[in-house]
């Protein structure tokens, strides 16, 4: 940014908390979602889902359905294979132990031969009506032959268990490890102690608030597709879907993705429902809508963690990191869903350093095949996973060294004078201060007083604990050419461009989308700072192929990181050029041209002089070139800019967490959460204080509440609201949150990310604070979720020990 001078605040720019912009006519039940579209002529469709986990189609017969009232079409794998099209592709490929190239069977969009678990799609009805459809459905018969389910990881791997894909005989997906084992085998030789761990990172479901949704058009005359649909990367699924599904020319193909409430990464990957509306639009030569019901999200929108894992930690004599060994089986479902194989590697197996100078780290990950829902990124998208098992690992290491919980992170912390910091695991971290952060969320938590809290709450038969959590995550997933070596099928650059108009005012047209983060507000701030125009002036567009340049959507909060960065680069191009134009009407070098914004707003100056003349008045001579260097310069004032980061982000933190369970019940209340976070700048604190505190819930239900699970034959049993359980807002505290920042240094904002930061942070801190209340007891550790019935059952496990903790 060569801004000369800062924004007031007049221009609501950066460090300003704006309200969303966005949200009055979110309020005013305005906002435009896929199921509020409808299309003249407009069909409906059920997908017909399989009731087993694994098994071989014999026959199905669709007559009956097909001659059923309002029915326009049902379609199953037989017509798609006749059409010619392709299955739902992956979109990171990882390469194992010894060059193997991981298991990448395909993934039919209608079940062909076999299905392999509950929910896979099997047939389609396209009818005048909804219900017309689900009744259509009904009337389908399928001839199944029951085959083994594979419900868990454990199965699948278990000797002589039936392949569910013969590509991937045992069922693995590939095996794969980073780090260097002959190191970290030497670190543990020479250890003074060895500290070992096993846990599940558990299953979830995403449950956005708006279902998925997708609507399908085909317009014959230009020989032309629209998908209109629930996505948080438009661009990637015209990308696949149009290159490799439906095999259509990206020019005949339009994605838009309109308001969309919610996503989590539930929404980044591309689905066999968006591809099979588009197709059936064809087909039908009407539109067709597939709303998603929320029971049947729980069968079709892929889940996220899944993850058991041991790990090893070697210590000196002070209690000081030398190595660490961990070996993870990441369960990637029945089929491989758009980013699930970069999850337990690329996403979490990099970060095993954590905030801490580990010197010798080994990973291994095994993934494996399952008759179960796939997985792919939720929330974090493998920095839980892998934050999760540090921060408990660490707080088992201080009890079996007697080391205090927060002096053994101290003496491994990495320090702000180490870095640039190379990590034994590939990434290299450009900034931090996790003591700062430490230290501030202790303050704010009160934690010199704990213990007093503690006996108060002994007093009236509660057991009170704290924990902590250290963490640091890595965000904006970069740079092109490395991922590309890694596997990625995609680059992962973003793409602004940036047209002010005749009288001043501006269309940003971004590659990124807003799924509920507060875009059209926070980008907007972006170009009020560097270009000096109000708020109102600024307009934000986003979500549709056929309007912005093709770019990549939103996902690992990389938004601002990266494209903001892109707008930064793009807004200083407009800069550029003005300067170019002023010089020619202020009859000055463009040398001595400089660019600023005070009170009145975005100015070119001749230096040292008071001639001047607005950025409107700039924009105004581009479009009407009356006098204008039209010999040296294109009419008009639009850039467009590409950012391909340097690196990851690296947002980090302290999250401290207390709780106080009652011993009668076994349920869990979380009685104070205080999160210090290193974002890197802060745009709008309002926005990134509810970013964070949206996270910090989502991490809350997944250590209290939140887990699939299914029975011995493959059913879900969770597969509803009524069994799988979120948490409430009484079951959530008022978040103290606050911010320390130390900038990116590789961007121009110096931004790091805020989205995943509190489902990353707060899982240990909420784990650790269960096992403080009940040390008391023994207990060294809880699975999550630990719900009321698990903690209870801990306590009566204990007996006499319980009435002695709590005398």
């Amino acid at each position: 940014m060569n801004v000369t001078k800062p924004v007031g605040a007049a221009f609501e720019g950066i460090g300003a908390s704006v309200r969303r912009k966005e949200d009055l006519r979110f309020l005013r039940g305005r906002g435009r979602y896929t199921d509020d579209l409808s299309r003249p002529e407009q069909l409906q469709a059920w997908i017909l889902r399989s009731p087993h986990a694994h098994a071989r189609i014999l026959s199905i017969d669709t007559a009956a359905a097909a001659a059923m009232p309002g029915v326009q079409a049902v379609l199953t794998a037989k017509e798609a294979e006749a059409d010619g099209l392709g299955g739902v592709p992956c979109g990171w490929q990882v390469t194992g132990k010894g060059g193997q190239v991981m298991a990448e069977p395909m993934h039919p969009v209608l079940a062909s031969g076999k299905v392999r678990h509950v929910g896979d799609p099997v047939a389609m009805v396209v009818a005048e009506t909804k219900a017309q459809a689900r009744d259509a459905a009904e009337a389908i018969l399928v001839e199944y032959a029951p085959l083994p389910a594979l419900p868990d990881m454990a199965a699948a791997l278990a000797p002589r268990a039936v392949a569910l894909h013969d590509e991937a005989p045992g069922n693995l997906c590939f095996d794969w490890e980073i780090g260097d084992k002959a190191a970290t085998d030497a670190a543990f030789a020479g250890a003074h102690k060895v500290v070992r761990f096993e846990t599940t990172n558990n299953r979830l479901v995403p449950n956005a608030m708006e279902p998925r949704a997708a609507l399908g058009e085909y317009d014959p005359n230009a020989d032309e597709y629209t998908l209109t649909t629930t996505s948080q990367n438009p661009h990637v699924i015209r990308l696949l879907m149009g290159g490799f599904v439906l095999k259509v020319p990206e020019a005949k193909l339009r994605v838009v993705a309109p308001d969309v409430g919610g996503g989590f990464g539930s929404k980044i990957y591309h689905y066999a429902e968006e591809a099979l509306v588009t197709w059936a639009a064809r087909r039908v030569g009407r539109p067709v809508k597939w709303t998603c019901e929320r029971s049947e999200s729980f069968l079709s929108d892929a889940h996220g963690r899944d993850h058991v894992t041991r790990a090893e930690l070697a210590l000196d004599a002070e209690g000081r990191f030398l190595g660490l060994r961990v070996e993870t089986l990441a369960n990637m479902g029945a089929y491989l869903s758009t980013f699930a194989p970069a999850i337990p590697t690329y996403l979490s197996a990099t970060l095993l350093a954590g905030c801490y100078t580990t010197p010798a780290i080994h990973g291994q990950v095994k993934a494996v095949f399952t008759s179960t829902v796939p997985v792919d990124a939720y929330r974090g998208a493998g920095r839980p996973e892998t934050t999760y098992l540090l921060e408990r690992l660490v707080d088992v290491a201080a009890r079996e060294t007697g080391i205090d919980r927060i002096e053994i992170r101290r003496r491994n912390f990495i320090h702000p004078d180490q870095f640039p910091y190379q990590t034994p695991v590939a990434l290299q971290y450009d900034s931090g201060d996790y003591e700062t952060t430490l230290r501030l969320a202790l303050e704010a938590a009160d934690h010199a007083g704990f213990e007093q809290r503690r006996a108060e709450a002994k007093a009236r038969g509660k057991l009170r604990g704290i924990g902590i959590s250290t963490y640091l995550e890595a965000c904006g997933i970069a740079p092109s050419k490395l991922v590309g070596q890694l596997g990625a099928r995609a680059g992962l650059y973003e793409v602004a461009n940036i047209r002010v108009h005749p009288t001043g005012s501006i269309s940003v047209f971004t590659g990124t989308h807003s799924h509920g983060q507060g875009h059209e507000t926070t980008f907007a701030q972006l170009v009020a700072e560097q270009l000096g125009v109000p708020l109102g002036s600024v307009e934000i567009v986003h979500g549709d192929t056929g309007k912005i340049p093709f770019g990549m959507g939103t996902y690992g909060s990389r938004s601002l990181a990266v494209g903001g960065a892109a707008m930064v680069k793009a807004m200083d191009k407009i800069i550029a050029k003005g300067r170019r134009i002023a010089a020619h009407l202020l009859e000055a070098s463009v040398e001595d041209i400089e660019f600023g914004v005070d009170e009145a707003g975005g100015r070119f100056r001749v230096a040292g002089t008071d001639r001047t003349k607005s950025l409107a008045e700039i924009s105004m001579a581009a479009y009407v070139p009356h006098d204008y260097p039209i010999e040296e310069l294109e009419p008009g004032l639009e850039e467009t800019a590409f950012y391909d980061p340097k690196n990851f982000t690296y947002p980090g933190g302290c999250h401290v967490c207390e709780v106080e369970i009652d011993p009668e019940t076994g349920e869990t209340q979380v009685v104070n959460f205080t999160a210090c976070d290193d974002v890197g700048r802060v745009i709008n604190p309002m926005i990134v204080e509810g970013q964070i505190q949206g996270g910090l819930a989502q991490g809350i239900g997944q250590a209290l509440l939140e887990g699939t699970v299914y029975d011995s034959e493959g059913q879900l049993l969770t597969a509803s609201l009524n069994d799988y359980a979120m948490p409430r807002a009484t079951q959530v505290p008022s978040f103290g949150v606050s911010t320390a920042v130390t900038l990116c240094t590789h961007n121009p904002l110096g931004v790091k990310g805020c989205g995943e930061v509190g489902a990353i942070g707060s899982p240990p801190a909420v784990i650790n604070a269960v096992v403080d209340a009940l040390r008391e007891l023994g207990v060294t550790h809880v699975e999550m979720p630990a719900t009321p019935l698990k903690i209870w059952s801990i306590i009566q496990g204990k007996g006499g020990a319980l009435s002695a903790a709590t005398a």
